[in-house]
């Protein structure tokens, strides 16, 4: 197994903050035993709820998945400030829960050691051309202000982007012409 992690990020899976780690040949997930409820119950307890309960949490632990036996990488909006990134391997699914910002950056990564884009340890890189970028992603800098109101009204309609968000960002748009 490799050991040069190519990302990390804080993840919440589970109901449980954990610590995410991307290999070239595996995703690796650590989570910690002690929630914030459990601590303010200890607290607010003396004590004695983690005497009764103990310190340790059934969720605790590491888990990883093979890039090998990942088919699918999917991205899905969960909330305001969030976006799940969905993993579906053999037998598992596992959704990491990662700032909106973070979830291109992750799926990317992913999708690309599923199709070999990233050497494995110990292969030479693929011969694969690399992933062309959509003209709009690297027009976005110069864009005019109607060519970008057109595009968050895309992401709008498509369900990227909710009333509000939209509404805001076109506030800023507008405020800068």
């Amino acid at each position: 197994m490799s050991s040069d992690a190519l990302m990390t990020f804080k993840s919440h899976i589970e109901g449980k903050n954990a610590d995410v780690t991307i290999y070239p040949d595996r995703v690796e997930w650590a989570r910690s035993g002690m929630s914030a409820k459990k601590l303010t119950a200890g607290f607010l307890t003396g004590g004695a709820s983690l005497l009764a309960t103990g310190v340790r949490s059934s969720k605790a632990g590491t888990e990883m998945i093979p890039v090998k036996s990942i088919s699918s990488v999917v991205t899905k909006r969960d909330g305001l400030l969030y976006t799940k990134v969905v993993v579906v391997a053999s037998g598992n699914t596992i959704d990491f829960r990662v700032p909106h910002d973070s979830a291109p950056a992750v799926k990317a990564l992913l999708t690309d050691l599923v199709l070999g884009r990233v050497p494995a340890p110990g292969q030479a890189a693929p011969s694969v051309a690399p992933h062309p970028v959509p003209a709009a992603a690297t027009s976005s800098q110069v864009s005019t202000p109607v060519e970008q109101l057109r595009q968050l009204a895309e992401l709008r309609d498509a369900g990227i982007l909710s009333e509000e968000e939209f509404v805001t960002k076109k506030t800023e748009i507008l405020a800068r012409m």
